[in-house]
C-alpha cells in the first residue's frame, strides 16, 4: 500500500495556512541557466499535488514572479478558484541599495503594482520587506508604506527579510505588523538564535528559513569529499562555503555530515532531509525554503516528514554543535558589511523592470 504522507503546516493566523515546506525560487531567476518554462510550470502542479502549497519568491529574481503568475492562471483554469486560494506566494519588496534615502510612496507602489501584474492576483499573500543600509533613512517609513498598501487591499500579510533583530524590534514597535523574518538557518548557521528568537516569542513573529541545507553543501555528495576551492560551479556554494569556514572549517564540517549520515541511515532518509528536519524542529520556525529548479528532488525533500529526530540523534547533533565556533552576530551582520568577505560577493541593485 503507498505511504500516506502528511506535509506539515503552519499559520499567519486562522485564514492564512501554508506547507512548512516552501518551493523556493531562486533558482529559476535569470542568471542560473536556461529555464524550460513548460517544464518549470508542471513541475509547479507536482509540488502542489504533493502537499507544498507555499512558494517563495522576490521582485528581484528575474523572472520568477511571471513564471509563478503564469503557473496561477494554469491552476485556476484548469482546478477552480479554489484550488488557486490555498496556493500561498511569498515574494518580496527589495528596493535598491542606491535608491534608499530617497525611495518615495510612489516608487513604493509601482513596485508592489508591478508584482501584482506579474502574479496576475489583486492581492499578494505575504510581501517580505528588505532594507540593505541600515545608515539609509526612510527604512521605517517605507515599511509603513507597505502596511498602508495593505490596508488598501493590496497586500495580505507583511513580513521581512534579513533584519537584525534590533530591526525587527523597531519596525514592531513603529506598528509595522511583521508576521514573519526570512533568515537563513541551518545547522552551519544558528545566529538567529543571537537575539531574533527571543524576540519571536513575546510577539508572535515567525521564522521562514533558507540555507537549510547550505547550498547543497549538507548532503551525501560532499561526505568525505577533500576541502574544495576557487572556482566554484556557482555563487551560492560560494557563499556556503565562507559559512562552513566560520563554522570551524571543513574537517569539522565532515564530522557533522559523519553523524548526520548515520542519522539518515537509521531512518531511512537522506541526509538533507535530517538537516532540514532539525530546522523545523527549532522554535518558532514556521517554515524551510527548499530552493528546486525543478521537482527532480521532491520525494527526497518530502522525505523531512516521515521521521523524527530521536533523543539520541539530537545529542549526537549537539555535541559537534558545541565545537562550533561561528558564524557570529546577529542575523545577517556579515553580509551588510560590503567590504567583508561575506557581503564582497552580493549583488544589491537588482530590482530593475
Amino acid at each position: 500500500m503507498p505511504e500516506t504522507l502528511t506535509v506539515e503546516q503552519a499559520a499567519f493566523g486562522p485564514d492564512y495556512r501554508f506547507s512548512r515546506l516552501l518551493r523556493g525560487g531562486w533558482q529559476l531567476a535569470g542568471g542560473h541557466g536556461d529555464v524550460d518554462h513548460a517544464r518549470a510550470i508542471g513541475d509547479m502542479f507536482a509540488f502542489v499535488d504533493a502537499g507544498v502549497t507555499a512558494f517563495d519568491c522576490a521582485d528581484i529574481y528575474t523572472g520568477v514572479e511571471e513564471l509563478i503568475g503564469a503557473f496561477r492562471a494554469q491552476l485556476e483554469r484548469q482546478r477552480g478558484e479554489a484550488a488557486l486560494r490555498q496556493l500561498k506566494v511569498h515574494t518580496k519588496f527589495v528596493p535598491d541599495w542606491d535608491q534608499l534615502g530617497s525611495i518615495r510612496r510612489e516608487d513604493v507602489e509601482r513596485i508592489i503594482d508591478r508584482s501584482l501584474k506579474r502574479l496576475r492576483t489583486e492581492r499578494l499573500d505575504l510581501v517580505q520587506f528588505h532594507w540593505w543600509n541600515y545608515d539609509a533613512d526612510g527604512m521605517i517609513e517605507t515599511a509603513l508604506i507597505l502596511n498602508d498598501l495593505a490596508r488598501a487591499g493590496k497586500i495580505d500579510r507583511i513580513g521581512g527579510t534579513n533584519f537584525s533583530s534590533m530591526q525587527t524590534a523597531a519596525m514592531m514597535a513603529a506598528g509595522v505588523p511583521l508576521v514573519s523574518m526570512q533568515t537563513q538557518y541551518s545547522l552551519l548557521d544558528t545566529r538567529p538564535e543571537n537575539g531574533l528568537t527571543d524576540l519571536c516569542a513575546p510577539t508572535g513573529l515567525q521564522l521562514l528559513c533558507y540555507g537549510t541545507v547550505a547550498g547543497g553543501f549538507l548532503s551525501e555528495r560532499w561526505l568525505g569529499q577533500p576541502e574544495p576551492g576557487e572556482p566554484f560551479a556557482n555563487r551560492s556554494l560560494v557563499k556556503y562555503k565562507l559559512i562552513i569556514d566560520d563554522f570551524g572549517g571543513w574537517e569539522l564540517f565532515q564530522r557533522l555530515l559523519q553523524v548526520l549520515a548515520g542519522i539518515a541511515a537509521k531512518h531511512g532518509v537522506g541526509l538533507t532531509a535530517v538537516a532540514t528536519r532539525h530546522v523545523l524542529d527549532q522554535p518558532h520556525v514556521a517554515g524551510v525554503i527548499v530552493g528546486a529548479r525543478y521537482a527532480d528532488h521532491l520525494d527526497a525533500n518530502l522525505a523531512v516528514f516521515r521521521f523524527a529526530l530521536e533523543a539520541a540523534d539530537k545529542a549526537a547533533i549537539a555535541s559537534v554543535l558545541a565545537k562550533r565556533t561561528g558564524p557570529l552576530g546577529d542575523t545577517y551582520t556579515l553580509e551588510r558589511d560590503r567590504e567583508g568577505r561575506h557581503g564582497r560577493i552580493m549583488k544589491y541593485n537588482l530590482n530593475k523592470d
